[in-house]
């Protein structure tokens, strides 16, 4: 009898189950907001968008959105927009075909699948107690156990847009669609860097820059903040948004009871728009720039952004198009003078004079960017002999009125600028100047037509067709979101009423980057008597320029690139800049001779500030080391993950650690190595670069290497930033490498900060600190050393990650 009543039970819980399954799977059908885990699995239905969840308001949906003929994504979209404006997508950059499903797998996981069964995108809640999946009122998607807590949020993951409440911190991103109607992602993004300042950036295919706020400014003059380090921004349901660093604005129609959403738009503009419920149309309330040729990238190399008559890009004189429809590629000189163009560049028997030049006027007319060389209070004729003199340069930047010049090595981002009031100077083969020395205006005018996806073509297309869509719609579209945007908004009359942006005197991020040469070196060090150090690298001089700056030039040795391939590396490392990375300000590449001039850094390295006993130099104070600990932390933070090019530094150590007049810390000789190419994951060297003691493990075992070497570097330099001396000194009787000795150590500190006495970190800190130091702090920068150093590197944490432990501290 019992064990009827327990069968009969059991084939009514199966049917209770089976019952929940398939009401699951209708409900699905019907725009229910919420699915249960083991619902059958949703496939794509007749090629059309199909809404799957549906928030309890309706004013959002999620499902299969088209994109193409056959090609879908997961997504979520407003429901009150005329077309259907998507939020946040899944797999914007892999859609699926009409054979795809989505499925809330057994094991947790919520998944899209393509026609092979494989995840092309699924939750990261795999082996837990996830229950069901809910679409909230806020556009939010969330993955929730039975207790209701959230496990997974698409908050946390957003793609081009940020909805209101949703945070946006130093873990997410903006980034921006590549075209009107698409979903790949673009060029440009919006994110906090490891200086806690919210910015845009476009990362091209062959320029990247920070273009808001003004890069030529310091924070304060961008009245941003770099000291509140929690890196947070949100936009709030009244429409306004506050950052961490101090940015805020607010929509011209402020008030509640407005749908809103913050777009990273195609074209690298950020707006603010709202709703009209009752046209479904969207309605800017606000938007970052209203003078859109400041926006990097929307133009290539040699071409000009324009207003007027009409905002297009054009060609400069006797340059053409590359492609029509990809503008990135800019303008190249036209076929039928190419053969007189090698006149610019460096011939191989060096015959060329300067006779062989001219120069062509472009009146109030801006490059922003890529400056060979500046000089100030000097008259015209002494600009135009620089510009001659330099094989490399292809224009010079003349400001009449404050006698600026500026030598260009690339032309990009041009654009006109009335104020202040500055010419361009097109360097050009005399057999192609007709006119010299009289201003000429732009041709080869490459007008620009509104463009929509054309839905019948496949997703996948190639950049260059991305790039087409995204320039062509970009233009007309900004021309007429300006003009409705200044007359309908107080707000943005009153953000145009701000003190203009200007290029002031073409500062860039790479302020006074420059060629020197070998002659001015010898002058300017007296003949390289001052030697500052020496490395496997090269020796490091002491000098001072004529403008009485000081400098440090390195003499670098085993450098076997040829000389272009040279320059184009060191333009790539000058155009870093970080405040814990030394400014390189310029360069010399004469026969064999290969030299890097740098900022004078007045403390010296850490090295000998740690352990020189001998000298003078004061005793590192414990928050003066702290301090040190952090700043290299994000200096290293910032190669690996936000510079222009990724970058390995290969040899953290002490004597690469500078110090300022106020201990600031900055990081020397990163990007001598040869730099990690972007995208790339990994960096095959053929021999081992570093010193012994911070080397990696993975440089004997020939892996290929990442940034997780530097960690390793940076854990060693951590232990001996708080214990006063080498590691090498560590070695025990018995022990004959200095990586044992760091093996040892680890390990021993590992079963110490496991113990709950922590009475020995008095004999263990340096005891020139005479016990005043924070325990706190001690503990966690030997717990960071010993994750560093761990011997399997996929355990090291990233340098992201070393910044976020060591600021919890300081906040």
């Amino acid at each position: 009898m019992i064990a009827m009543t327990m069968r009969a039970a059991n084939i009514f819980i199966s049917t209770s189950f089976l019952f929940m399954l398939i009401s699951n799977a209708l409900s699905a059908d019907h725009g229910s907001s919420y699915l249960a885990r083991g619902f059958s699995p949703v496939s794509i239905q007749n090629g059309t968008t199909t809404a799957i969840l549906v928030s309890p308001s309706g004013a959002f949906a999620a499902g299969f959105y088209r994109v193409a003929t056959n090609a879908f994504a997961f997504s979520i979209w407003f429901t009150g927009s005329s077309g259907k404006t998507v939020a946040w997508t899944a797999n914007r950059d892999g859609p699926v075909n009409g054979s795809g499903w989505l499925t809330f797998r057994k094991d947790g996981g919520l998944a899209l699948l393509d026609y092979s069964g494989t995840a092309v995108w699924s939750t990261n809640t795999t082996a837990t107690r996830a229950s069901h999946a809910e679409l909230l009122d806020s556009g939010n998607l969330v993955v929730a156990d039975p207790d209701g807590r959230s496990l997974w949020r698409s908050f946390d993951w957003p793609t081009d847009t940020l909805l209101p409440s949703q945070p946006l911190t130093w873990q997410t991103k903006l980034v921006s669609a590549s075209a009107r109607g698409l979903l790949y992602s673009g060029f440009y993004t919006l994110h906090f860097d490891t200086n806690n300042e919210l910015n845009l950036f476009y990362n091209g295919p062959e320029i990247s820059s920070i273009y808001w706020p003004n890069p030529s400014n310091q924070p304060w003059e961008n009245l941003r903040t770099t000291f509140n380090s929690s890196r947070y921004a949100v936009l709030q349901e009244t429409g306004q948004f506050v950052s961490s660093d101090s940015f805020k604005f607010e929509a011209c129609d402020l008030g509640e009871k407005v749908m809103r959403r913050l777009t990273l738009d195609y074209d690298g503009n950020l707006r603010l728009y709202s709703l009209n419920e009752t046209t479904g149309n969207w309605l800017v309330s606000w938007m970052a720039f209203s003078r859109v040729c400041d926006i990097h990238g929307l133009c290539g190399k040699n071409s000009i952004c324009t207003y007027l008559p009409k905002l297009e890009c054009s060609c400069l004189k006797d340059f053409e198009v590359v492609d029509a429809s990809d503008w990135s590629k800019g303008c190249r000189r036209k076929s039928n003078i190419a053969a007189n163009s090698h006149k610019l560049r460096r011939n191989e028997t060096n015959i060329t004079t300067t006779q062989d030049f001219s120069f062509r006027k472009l009146a109030d007319t801006v490059f922003y960017g890529y400056d060979l060389d500046f000089t100030d209070q000097v008259p015209i004729q002494y600009c135009r002999r620089m510009c001659l003199d330099e094989v490399d340069c292809q224009a010079y930047a003349y400001h009449p009125g404050r006698g600026e010049c500026y030598t260009k090595v690339y032309l990009f981002n041009g654009r006109n600028l009335t104020y202040p009031s500055t010419d361009i100077y097109l360097k050009v083969p005399k057999g192609l100047l007709h006119s010299p020395e009289v201003a000429s205006t732009v041709t080869h005018e490459c007008k620009v037509h509104e463009k929509e996806v054309n839905t019948s073509s496949p997703m996948s297309k190639d950049s260059s067709s991305k790039f087409g869509y995204f320039l062509s719609s970009a233009l007309t579209l900004l021309f007429i979101e300006v003009t409705l945007t200044i007359v309908g908004c107080w707000v943005v009359h009153k953000w145009e009423r701000r003190p203009d942006i200007t290029d002031e005197g073409y500062r860039i991020m790479t302020n006074q980057f420059r060629i020197f040469s070998y002659k001015e070196l010898q002058k300017a060090t007296n003949c390289f008597q001052e030697e500052l150090g020496s490395g496997g690298s090269g020796a490091v001089y002491k000098g001072v320029l004529d403008d009485e700056r000081k400098i440090a030039v390195k003499k670098l040795n085993d450098v076997l690139q040829a000389e272009q391939e040279f320059r184009s590396e060191v333009s790539v490392i000058g155009r870093i800049y970080h405040m814990n990375l030394v400014r390189i300000w310029g360069f010399c590449v004469e026969k064999t001779r290969r030299l890097l001039v740098s900022e004078f850094i007045e403390n010296g390295s850490l090295a000998t500030v740690l352990f020189d006993h001998q000298t003078i130099s004061p005793v590192l104070q414990w928050n003066q080391r702290y301090n040190i600990a952090l700043g290299v932390a994000k200096g290293l933070a910032y190669l690996h993950h936000e510079c222009l090019e990724w970058i390995v530094h290969c040899d953290v150590k002490p004597e690469n650690i500078l110090l300022d007049k106020d201990f600031e810390p900055r990081i020397a000789d990163f990007g001598l190595v040869k730099l990690q190419k972007r995208g790339s994951r990994a960096l095959m060297l053929s021999k081992v670069h570093g010193t012994r003691g911070y080397i990696a493990p993975e440089w004997a075992l020939n892996l290929p290497i990442t940034g997780k070497a530097d960690v390793y570097s940076y854990g060693v330099v951590l232990l001996e930033l708080v214990k006063g001396i080498r590691v090498s000194s560590w070695l025990v009787e018995g022990e004959e490498e200095v990586e044992m000795a760091v093996r040892c150590s680890t390990e021993i500190l590992k079963e110490k900060l496991a113990g709950e006495d922590q009475s020995w970190l008095l004999e263990f800190v340096d005891h020139r600190l005479d016990g005043e130091f924070d325990h706190s702090k001690a503990i966690v920068m030997l717990k960071m050393a010993i994750s560093c150093v761990q011997e399997e590197r996929s355990r090291r944490p990233s340098m992201s990650q070393v910044v976020e432990t060591l600021l919890s501290l300081v906040e």
